[in-house]
C-alpha cells in the first residue's frame, strides 16, 4: 500500500513543473514579479506591463504545454505572424487626432528628426556584433513604439523579440523620467519659456482626406508597412468620418483592449529563460536606452534649429514628443514647458510631432525592411 502511494507521489512529482525548474526559470519568474510591481505598485504603463509580466511568469513554468494547440499557441501565432501590431494600430488610429499635425505641418519634420535615435542604435548594434537584421530590429526601440518594434522584430530578429519588446515598452513607461533631463540639457530657460501661437482650425475635409492620402502615398513608397499604416489610417478614418462612430468606438475600446491583452501577454510569453537570459539581452536593454535618449535629443536639437529659423516662434521642447510615445511624450513637453512658464500650453503643439512620430517610426521600419530585408533574405 505504502509502495503504491510512493509510486503515485513520485509520478506526481516527475510530472510537476518543480521537477524541471531551473535557476533560469526562477530568475525569470522573479523578473516577472518585479515587472508586476512596477506596473501595479508604481503605475508604469500598467495596462501593458501587467500582462507582459504575467506572460513572463507563465512562460517560465516548466512543462506548461504551451507548444500544444490551444489559446497560448494562438496568441503566439498572432505575435510571430504580425497579427496583433496592425490591430493595435487600428485602435491607435481611432484614438489619434492628426489635427495638430495638419494645422502645423512643419512639425512632421520634428517627428522625422526624432527617428535619429533609431539609426544611432542600429550602428551601435552592428559595432557590437549583431547582424544587420538584428541591429535594425534593436534600433527601432528608439521610436518608442511597442507595436512597430514587435512587428519589425518578428520579421527581422524573432529570436530577440522578447528582449526588444520589453525594452520598447519599458522605455515608453519611463518617458516622464528619462526625457526631462535631456530636454533641459539642450535648451535654455528662455527656450522653454517660449509661448507658441494658437493653432489654426482644421477642416473636416482635411481630417478625412489625410488618412486616405497618407495610406496611398506611404504604402506605395514602402509596401512592407502597408498593414501598419493602413490600419492606423483606417482607424483614424473611423474617427474623423462622422458617420462611423460605432466602428470608431469598437476600435478604441473593445477591440483595443482585447488585442492589448493578447499582444502584451504574448510578448511576455517570448521571455523564456532559454531565450532571454544571455548577454545579448543586456546589450539590447542598453542599446534601447541609447536609441531612446538619442531620439529625444535629436528631436529637441531639431526643434532648437526650427526655433532659430522661424525667429523664436517654435518652443524646442515639442521636439522631444517626436519619439512617438502617444500621448505621454506630448504631456512631458507640456509639463516641462509649463514649469518654466506657467502661461505656457504646449500640449496641442506637441501632439503634432507626437503623432508624426508614430508615422515616422513605421516609415523607418519600412525603410529598413526595404533596404535590408527580413531575416532569411
Amino acid at each position: 500500500m505504502f509502495e503504491a502511494f510512493f509510486v503515485a507521489l513520485s509520478s506526481v512529482w516527475s510530472d510537476s513543473g518543480f521537477s524541471a525548474l531551473t535557476s533560469g526559470h526562477v530568475i525569470m519568474i522573479a523578473v516577472g514579479l518585479v515587472l508586476l510591481y512596477m506596473a501595479i505598485g508604481k503605475g508604469f504603463e500598467p495596462l501593458l506591463l501587467s500582462p507582459i509580466a504575467f506572460g513572463c511568469i507563465l512562460a517560465n513554468i516548466p512543462k506548461n504545454g504551451f507548444e500544444e494547440p490551444g489559446v497560448m499557441s494562438v496568441i503566439m501565432y498572432g505575435i510571430h505572424h504580425e497579427v496583433f501590431p496592425p490591430l493595435i494600430f487600428l485602435g491607435v488610429g481611432a484614438m489619434t487626432d492628426f489635427g495638430p499635425l495638419l494645422a502645423n505641418p512643419k512639425t512632421l519634420l520634428l517627428g522625422a528628426a526624432a527617428q535619429g535615435g533609431v539609426f544611432v542604435a542600429l550602428l551601435g548594434a552592428m559595432l557590437l556584433g549583431f547582424s544587420v537584421q538584428e541591429a535594425a530590429a534593436i534600433g527601432i526601440i528608439g521610436g518608442a513604439d511597442g507595436p512597430t518594434s514587435i512587428y519589425l522584430a518578428a520579421k527581422m530578429a524573432p529570436q530577440l523579440l522578447g528582449a526588444i519588446a520589453v525594452a520598447a515598452y519599458s522605455y515608453m513607461s519611463l518617458v516622464p523620467l528619462i526625457q526631462p533631463p535631456i530636454m533641459k540639457l539642450f535648451t535654455t530657460e528662455a527656450d522653454r519659456k517660449i509661448v507658441m501661437q494658437q493653432l489654426r482650425p482644421v477642416s473636416h475635409f482635411e481630417k478625412v482626406a489625410f488618412p486616405i492620402m497618407c495610406t496611398i502615398v506611404i504604402s506605395l513608397l514602402l509596401p512592407s508597412v502597408t498593414a501598419l499604416i493602413g490600419m492606423l489610417m483606417l482607424g483614424n478614418l473611423f474617427k474623423e468620418a462622422g458617420c462611423l462612430d460605432r466602428l470608431s468606438d469598437t476600435a478604441q475600446n473593445a477591440l483595443m483592449n482585447t488585442v492589448t491583452i493578447m499582444l502584451a501577454t504574448g510578448t511576455g510569453l517570448t521571455m523564456s529563460a532559454e531565450s532571454f537570459l544571455n548577454a545579448k539581452t543586456l546589450l539590447i536593454i542598453v542599446l534601447g536606452l541609447v536609441a531612446f535618449v538619442a531620439g529625444t535629443a535629436a528631436g529637441v536639437i531639431f526643434g532648437k534649429l526650427m526655433c532659430i529659423a522661424d525667429g523664436g516662434k517654435t518652443n524646442p521642447l515639442i521636439g522631444s514628443a517626436g519619439v512617438s510615445a502617444v500621448p505621454m511624450a506630448a504631456r512631458v513637453s507640456q509639463k516641462v514647458g509649463q514649469k518654466a512658464n506657467p502661461a505656457n500650453f504646449l500640449l496641442m503643439h506637441a501632439m503634432g510631432p507626437n503623432v508624426a512620430g508614430v508615422i515616422g517610426t513605421a516609415v523607418a521600419a519600412g525603410t529598413m525592411l526595404a533596404m535590408i530585408g527580413p531575416v532569411g533574405k
